[in-house]
This record gives structure tokens, sequence and C-alpha cells, in this order.
């Protein structure tokens, strides 16, 4: 059996503002032609960005289980970390006729799915993210809430049967990016050792393709890059072939971005003499001065997201330490600017010529008045 492995698609999210609703349609067609391939499809959670998702990513949702349910495609879900339980479980159980299993919520018998090939059935475990307090609520269990619900979840597989879990959780040894929000799975670190006896594990949550301690427990990574440290990431999604001993062989698919994601270091004069490319970038500026006139990078950067300074790395809209503080002396406003935007402290005799300067500005005013 093959199939095809993905997660974290965050319908809806933004990166520094900008709207990637375009860049995940066209990811997704990407996914729709790789899944004509593979027998049934895994998402492993973090459908949307968000409980509340935009109207518009709802609705490409929608047309993307359309366009599985048409090709009478398995599609395997479950709920992430950013995902409403209650909303993405709506339908469920309506879904299911075309093929379409969501599995949102924990529950009593957790939920299995099981699908034949020509070697016989394959048991999928499907394990949403859920904290320790809704297992204790709802289970006898006062140790480890994940171990717990895996083994509950194993328990309803015959011995011998080929198995695959899919869950969505920070496994220790897993590398993190930026876009991702900490502390999933119940614990911070989730022991993989609890997922011993499947032969698959089709992970959700850590949006760089990786592997944890062996080839058969994978996360997929996310389909796009979502903050500007993934800018090195090769994106892609999983082809998985279990064959009849229950061997996995992975083999990953690379997807191409409607606009990557890139950072961009240099002198200023430099940049904006450079050959347009509309990638989400973010700029570092090299020039030992402020440079006021940022606009000016969009003949090169059309879609920058943001500009910093090298070495201290603050956003060109970010405000200085202590700016504008009345409790702050103006000559310390001054110094903290000036380091801000020098990248260097004042000297002694800046600092005394500042300070001849406010003591002519004072005596003009008194004059004045």
């Amino acid at each position: 059996m093959k199939l095809l492995h993905t997660a974290d698609w965050h319908l809806g999210k933004t990166l520094k503002g900008a709207s990637l609703l375009d860049d995940q349609e066209f990811v997704l067609k990407q996914i729709w032609d790789i899944a004509k391939a593979v027998d049934a499809v895994i998402i492993a959670g973090d459908v949307y960005d968000r409980a509340v998702p935009p109207v518009d990513a709802v609705n490409l949702f929608d047309e993307t289980l359309n366009r599985f349910a048409e090709r009478n495609l398995p599609t395997l879900i479950i709920a992430g970390n950013h995902d409403s339980a209650t909303r993405l479980n709506f339908g469920s159980k309506l879904f299911e006729r075309q093929k379409i299993h969501i599995s949102a919520k924990i529950a009593k018998e957790p939920a299995q799915v099981v699908l034949e090939d020509d070697f016989g059935e394959i048991y999928f475990s499907l394990i949403p993210y859920f904290v320790p307090a809704e297992i204790r609520a709802n289970f006898p269990c006062e140790g480890d809430t994940n171990k717990f619900y895996v083994n509950l979840a194993r328990q309803k597989i015959p011995s011998g049967k080929r198995c695959v879990a899919v869950a969505h959780a920070f496994l220790t040894g897993g590398v993190e990016s930026e876009s991702e929000r900490k502390f999933v799975g119940g614990a911070e670190n989730v022991d993989a050792k609890i997922f011993s006896g499947y032969d698959y594990v089709a992970l959700g949550h850590l949006h760089s393709p990786q592997k944890i301690s062996a080839k058969n427990i994978r996360y997929a990574g996310s389909p796009l890059k979502y903050s500007f440290d993934e800018a090195s990431h090769k994106k892609s999604v999983t082809i998985v072939d279990i064959d009849a001993a229950g061997n996995v062989t992975p083999i990953q698919i690379p997807l191409k971005p409607l606009h990557d994601v890139i950072i961009v270091e240099g002198q200023f004069h430099e940049l904006i003499n450079r050959p347009p490319v509309d990638d989400y970038a973010q700029i570092i500026l090299t020039d030992d001065f402020y440079v006021h006139e940022t606009e000016r990078l969009r003949n090169s950067f059309p879609n920058f997201l943001e500009v910093k300074r090298k070495n201290h790395l603050h956003s060109y809209d970010a405000a200085p330490p202590n700016s504008f503080r009345k409790e702050v002396p103006v000559s310390e406003q001054f110094a903290d600017f000036f380091k801000y935007v020098m990248n260097e402290p004042l000297n002694d005799d800046e600092r005394t010529a500042f300070e001849e300067f406010l003591r002519e500005l004072d005596r003009e005013e008194r004059e004045a008045t």
C-alpha cells in the first residue's frame, strides 16, 4: 500500500501580515496531483492555523476534501494543536461515507480505520492532539497520558496485523522551527518508544521533514515555509510504501512554492540594484548607518516583508529602547537611540557635543520666552 503522508497545512496562516492563501492553494494542487499515485492520504494535524479559521481557508479545505472524495481516495485526518477539535470534527460521521475519516477528539474507543491492499488489512490508529487533563478526566490514568492513550489504541489491533499510527506531538529529538507552538502532544517531549509495535508512525507538528530514531517514525513537515528560520528547509510530502511484511520505504517528494521564503543580506545600494525577485524576503542591511528609504528595496524585492540591521537585527519599524519615555532623561534616550541606529555607543566627544546642543537649545528657549 502506498500512503501520502502530509501535515501542518496551517490553512489561513499569514507571514509577517501577508496572507499565504494563494500560496497554499498553489501547493495543494501539487499534493492533489501527487495523490493520484497513492492508495490513501494522511493529514497529521494542524489543518488550520487557528481555532477559528478565515472563511477562505475553510473553503479551500472543503475543495480539497471534495477532490479526494471524487477520487474515492481514503483520507485520514487528525486534529493538531492549532485546530479546534469541535469545528474540525463537524460532519465527520457523514464524511466517512466518502472515505474521509476525521479524528479530532479523544474517545473511549480510540478512532481506528482499516484499509486493505493485496496482502490484507492495515490498521490505522488516529490519535489527535490532546492535553493530559483530557485523558485524566475521561480515563483512570495516573502516569504518562501519551503512553496510556497510544497503548489504548494499540490494544485494538489484532496480533500480527500491519499497523500505522497517525499522531500530532513533539517527540524527543525533533528539530523545531519558530512557527510551531511549544508544549504539544500533552507534554513538551514525548518518548518515541511509546509507538513501538507500529510499522509506521505518521507525525505532525514539526515543520521540517525528519525522521525520529528510525525510518518508520517520521514528520512529513509543512508544505510551505512558515517562518524565516525555515528559509533553508526543503519542503515536501512523504510517500510511504508498506509491503506485505510491514516494512516501509519512505520517499520525499519535493514541493514547489508559489513564492519562496528567503533571507537576503547586503548593503542598501547593492540591493536596490539587484534584478527583481518576487519571493517573500527578509532583508538584513549591513550598512553602518541607518537607512531611511527602505521602501526603495521593493524595486528589487516587491514582496519583502521585513527589513533588519546586521548584528542587532531589529526590524526597522521597531521602537528603540527608552524612546519617548518622560521618566528617562533626554541624554539617555539619545544615547540609546544612537546605539540602536549606529550599532555602537556614543564616544566622549559625541556625548559632550550633544549635551552642549541641549544647553544651547535650552538657552534659546529661555530667551524666546
